[in-house]
């Protein structure tokens, strides 16, 4: 098999170039098939595959020597599936929300110690938004980063919150690891995350946690508008459209997936785990 050679480039790059090559095998490959198929130094070829080895991301057979996709690759796929899974099912209920409030509506998960935004909709007339769409947001001032860092199991939560420093987006912003707990707390007594123009000025944010088997949050849903169209005194309204929202994708969500779980009642969190 030939394949021209790749430009120079760093190591993050030969990686990729390196997993889509052994993608496309169903035998594995060796470090001398890698290297002369991608026109690759074998010393550097060597140590890439090395790491991804040792990262999990691919295995080594101890018969063949050939690296294969490993099991941390494989359920990074699924997780990939899932979220793709998730969009499919929540969709068609994000926008009956955004029609019903006429907001900005957003679907994430967590990734690292960031939220990702996986889908959004927004009412006519707004300004395009789909580079929103994997965008990562700070989990210490976003509706959907708070509520799912409030619903981490402990040892998650203290990894979370540990590794990161918290960016100052204007003097609203909460950036010590005292004041972000606290707000967890209350965050996790009252079900909804509310950002007050802690990201943005003159932007509130609501979130609220897609709760799995397990109560934690396997993913979340938030409206977004100016504070002209979110004043306070009607958080407690949307609040409930979004608890009815993430209950109806939760229900359908498990239906798809084959989990016998029954139907959360519509607006109702059970009680999540301690993560203070």
């Amino acid at each position: 098999m030939v394949v021209s050679k790749p430009p120079a480039a760093p190591s993050s790059a030969r990686a990729l170039h390196i997993l889509e090559f052994i993608a496309r095998l169903k035998r594995g490959a060796s470090i001398a098939e890698v290297s002369r198929s991608l026109a690759l130094p074998k010393s550097s070829t060597y140590l890439v595959l090395r790491t991804l080895e040792q990262q999990g991301y691919l295995r080594r057979s101890a018969h063949s020597r050939k690296f294969y996709f490993g099991l941390r690759f494989v359920s990074l796929c699924r997780n990939v599936l899932d979220n793709l899974d998730l969009r499919d099912v929540a969709r068609p209920i994000l926008h009956k929300l955004m029609r019903e409030s006429g907001l900005i509506v957003h679907l994430a998960v967590l990734e690292g110690n960031q939220a990702v935004i996986i889908d959004r909709v927004e009412p006519p007339g707004s300004s395009a938004g789909a580079d929103w769409v994997g965008r990562r947001l700070d989990i210490n001032c976003t509706g959907v980063g708070k509520i799912l860092a409030a619903f981490l199991p402990e040892e998650q939560f203290a990894e979370v919150i540990t590794a990161k420093r918290f960016a100052r987006h204007n003097d609203n912003t909460i950036v010590t690891i005292t004041g972000l707990k606290k707000e967890l707390a209350k965050v996790r007594e009252q079900g909804f995350a509310l950002d007050d123009e802690e990201d943005e000025i003159g932007v509130r944010c609501i979130g609220v946690p897609i709760l799995g088997s397990d109560q934690r949050a396997a993913a979340a849903i938030s409206l977004a508008g100016s504070v002209e169209q979110i004043p306070l005194e009607r958080v407690r309204g949307l609040v409930s459209s979004l608890k009815r929202a993430a209950s109806e994708i939760a229900f359908q969500y498990r239906a798809l997936r084959g989990q016998e779980w029954g139907r959360p009642e519509a607006g109702r969190l059970a009680a999540p785990p301690s993560s203070s």
